[in-house]
Parts: C-alpha cells; sequence; structure tokens
C-alpha cells in the first residue's frame, strides 16, 4: 500500500501507490451489495435514506477515480514517524513566508486529514488567498491513532491526552519549540486536552465545537434566547442523533465487523452525523448541489481513504477510549485550560455555542466570532473562511 524511506532523523516520506486489484475489490463489492427496503418515513429519522445512499454507491462504483485523490495526497509533504508505539502519519506543508507560526490542526470523525486539505494553502500562503504574510502558518496535519494511514494502537490507553502529548512530540520533533493547536470534533477534544496539559512551548488553541458543553453532566445556565436555542439544538442531538456516538463509545468491535466487510456499510456509518453535514452531504448526490467544498468527490475521497487502510473499527474505538478516560476521570475536575483561547461558532454546529458559555469554560478566552455559514465540518465545507478563523484567532499570540 506504500512506500517509505527512512531517514537519520526518525521522519520517514511517505508515497501511497494503493494496489489497483484493492480499488477491484472495492467496486465488486459495492455492486454486490444487499440493499434494505425504503424507509418507512420522509425525513432521516430512520437514519440514511436509501436514495443517497444507492446514489452514493452508483457515483463511487462507476465514476468516481481515487487515483486523483491519491496523487493529491502525493503531491503534499507526507510522513510518518513513531511516537509512543505508534507510527504516526502527519502532512507537513512549511509556509514561503518567514517567521511562520507552526500550528497543528486535528481532523476528527467521520473525518480525517482529507477534511483539512484545502486549508493549506490559505494557511500557509495566506497572501494568495486575502491574508497577509504576517498571518502564514507552517501546518502539521496529523492523523488521529487508527485513522487513515496512522497505525492502530496496538493497546488500550490512547485516549486525548495520550494523544496530546503524542503531537507535542511531534511538534518538538519536527524542530518546532513554539506553536499553536486547532481541531473541531474529536480535534477538539485533543485540542482542549492540549490547553490543559500545557506543553512548553504552546501559545494557544483554537476550536469549533464546545467540547466542554457537549455530555457535561451538568448542563449551562439557559439565561437568554441564545442559550435555550443551544440547549435544544444539543438535546435534539442527544435524543435523536447521538446513536453512532454511543455505539462507538460502547461497543466499537461490534459496528466494526460491517465497516470492514461492506463499503456501503461503511459510507452509511460516516453520513450519520449531524443533520446538518447530512443534507448538504445528501443534497451533493441527489441535487448535485454541493455545500461549499462538500463535493461527491471530496465525500467519497474520504469514504474510500477509511475503505482502503481498513481503519473503520479502529477510528471507532477512539470514541471508547474517550469514555473509558471519562470514566476513570470521574469526580476528579480537569484542570484548567492556561493557555490562550479562540473559538469560532459555525451556523450549521450541532449547537451554536453563546459566548457566554465559551467565557465560562475558558477564562483565557481572547477571541469569538460567530460565522455567517459553515457547519461540523467547517474547514471541509468552508476552507477560506475557516482559514481567515484560523488566522484572526491566533493573531495575537504570534
Amino acid at each position: 500500500m506504500t512506500s517509505t524511506v527512512e531517514t537519520a532523523a526518525e521522519i520517514k516520506p511517505l508515497h501511497l501507490e494503493i494496489p489497483e486489484e484493492q480499488l477491484d475489490d472495492l467496486r465488486r463489492r459495492i455492486a454486490s451489495t444487499r440493499w434494505p427496503t425504503k424507509e418507512l418515513v420522509a425525513d432521516r429519522s430512520q437514519g440514511v435514506q436509501l436514495a443517497t445512499l444507492q446514489e452514493l454507491a452508483r457515483y463511487w462504483a462507476t465514476d468516481y477515480d481515487w487515483r486523483e485523490a491519491e496523487a493529491k495526497l502525493n503531491a503534499l509533504p507526507q510522513f510518518t514517524t513513531e511516537i509512543d508505539g505508534v507510527d504516526i502519519h502527519f502532512i507537513h506543508v512549511r509556509s514561503p513566508h518567514e517567521n511562520a507560526l507552526p500550528l497543528i490542526m486535528t481532523h476528527g470523525w467521520p473525518g480525517s486529514v482529507m477534511e483539512l486539505l484545502d486549508t493549506i494553502g490559505p494557511l500557509t500562503e495566506p497572501t494568495a488567498h486575502g491574508g497577509t504574510a504576517e498571518d502564514a502558518f507552517d501546518l502539521v496535519l496529523p492523523s488521529l491513532p487508527g485513522y487513515g494511514f496512522s497505525a492502530e494502537p496496538a493497546e488500550v490507553g490512547w485516549d486525548p491526552g495520550r494523544t496530546g502529548r503524542a503531537w507535542d512530540e511531534l511538534m518538538h520533533r519536527l524542530g518546532y519549540t513554539r506553536y499553536v493547536a486547532q481541531g473541531g470534533d474529536l480535534g477538539a477534544i485533543v485540542t482542549d486536552v492540549m490547553g490543559r496539559q500545557a506543553p512548553e512551548g504552546l501559545l494557544g488553541i483554537h476550536m469549533n465545537l464546545l467540547v466542554t458543553t457537549l455530555g457535561a453532566a451538568t448542563p449551562p445556565p439557559a439565561d437568554s434566547d441564545e442559550a435555550r436555542a443551544a440547549l435544544e439544538s444539543i438535546k435534539t442531538f442527544t435524543t435523536s442523533g447521538f446513536g453512532y456516538f454511543l455505539e462507538q463509545s460502547t461497543r466499537p468491535q461490534t459496528i466494526g465487523y460491517a465497516l470492514l466487510d461492506s463499503p456501503v456499510a461503511l459510507a452509511a456509518w460516516l453520513l450519520d452525523h449531524d443533520t446538518d453535514s447530512y443534507e448538504k452531504i445528501s443534497r451533493a448526490f441527489l441535487g448535485g448541489e454541493p455545500s461549499g467544498h462538500l463535493t461527491r468527490d471530496r465525500i467519497v475521497d474520504n469514504i474510500t481513504l477509511y475503505w482502503l487502510t481498513g481503519t473503520g473499527a479502529s477510528a471507532a474505538r477512539a470514541y471508547w477510549e474517550l469514555g473509558r478516560a471519562q470514566a476513570l476521570a470521574a469526580g476528579q475536575p480537569p484542570p484548567e485550560v492556561s493557555v490562550p483561547v479562540g473559538f469560532t461558532t459555525f451556523p450549521g454546529e450541532i449547537f451554536q455555542a453563546p459566548r457566554s458559555w465559551v467565557e465560562r469554560s475558558y477564562p483565557k478566552l481572547i477571541y469569538f466570532n460567530k460565522a455567517d455559514k459553515g457547519g461540523h465540518f467547517a474547514a471541509w465545507e468552508e476552507p477560506e473562511l475557516f482559514s481567515a478563523e484560523v488566522r484572526a484567532a491566533f493573531r495575537s499570540v504570534r
């Protein structure tokens, strides 16, 4: 699947070469799918809708070309390095501008580094995207352990805290003594934890999901219309959109069998996330109307990456590790985040966090903004807008 050349620094360049037989097998499996009957409702309340998934499968098997995604990845500086017993895959793009600020960005589930690729240009070469040279970043995009081309952990214990420590090691291994971190979804959890670990050299963090509120034992106060609307959105998510979270945090191995055996089952599982993202993805296939960069090809790029790397089960285990870590820490308040924090709320997010909630969680809040478009996968959907938010958030810590 891959070829590597070892270097003295224990950082190995990565070049992807997926055998054609794997792509043939993928298409054969799609063609042999046993389909259920159509859902009995007119919305997604019973899950991913048959028409959406059948059109995705048709496109995947007949029109989609993985080689284009492979070439896009191979055109980027990709590497692997072993950290704490796990080979970590990462993309490392240095800015052409002097004094660029090193930034490590963490993807989430059901995403991958694929969701961040279109931010590389705006972040590393901002002068070509409406920014200034002073806004430039050296960008590091790692694949979470058990995701994409990162290896699967061979033991339990790879919770967000361990990942955060690995990310700090990675940045120092790359020669960076000062850097910032960003994340959404699971990446926001890793980034939040890094802010609490406060390793030497971490100048600040930025997130676009308020992970301190989602699933909190005590909900934040409903002291405004904005807060009441956010609480209602959280209730909707936890009562009708929480199935994947519950399964992966309690029984990831069980769902893993389907995810490794059937590409259509994998696609359905990855699509069944928040309502906003699902509806945008569905429109991309059924209506030919992509929302920003959530195009058919980019969506299938991500699903294909999961399939070819066989990481459906190992990625799901990240939720089990998160739940285990939270159970072990029950009753022990986490340390405060001691580094500066930036936060952007996007209108299509699972819930729109009011500034008051963000300030309660992060007293060192230095940047807050409400974007006018974008959803849960903001970097994927609106990379230019997302990148402008990241530039603005870290401007004061350079």
